[in-house]
């Protein structure tokens, strides 16, 4: 019986795991399931600066892979991988905030706010970076509550 319950119990956690899994790879912003069009997500915030990562220092977390430019770069995101991965799916956090759109971005053109990695559209004199530092605080609540529209 215990047996029974434990394969019961394994069967459900696998079931939860491939849904959020897939509900990520659906919602996040990839290239071949690589977020951040392979930007290291470490380097933006102890470099303050955005690094190309490298597929061969790459993780895999819940089904969205993540490339790193140094072993240290992984190994800290491994430690806690959630709190480096870009907010709003790695989807431009403007648009999401002014429309409650999916918008690709520039991963050179980023923020960091209380913590959290932002990044924007930037291409063809659009820097949508400007427009979010005017109204910020307002964006950023609107943008929050798309994207929870958005990811339900």
């Amino acid at each position: 019986m215990k047996k029974i319950i434990l394969l019961v119990v394994m069967l459900l956690s696998l079931t939860t795991f491939s849904q959020t899994t897939a509900k990520r790879l659906k919602e996040f912003n990839l290239e071949n399931k690589v977020a951040i069009q392979g930007y290291d997500p470490i380097a933006y915030f102890t470099l303050k600066k955005a690094v190309k990562g490298k597929a061969a220092l790459a993780t895999t977390y819940e089904g969205v892979i993540y490339y790193f430019s140094t072993q240290a770069h992984k190994d800290l995101f491994l430690k806690n991988p959630s709190s480096y991965e870009p907010q709003y799916g790695g989807w431009c956090a403007f648009a999401m905030g002014d429309y409650g759109e999916k918008v690709e971005i520039n991963p050179e053109t980023f923020k960091i706010i209380e913590g959290k990695l932002y990044l924007f559209y930037n291409a063809f004199f659009n820097n949508t970076l400007k427009s979010w530092n005017k109204d910020e605080t307002n964006l950023k609540r609107k943008a929050d509550s798309n994207w929870k529209k958005n990811s339900n």
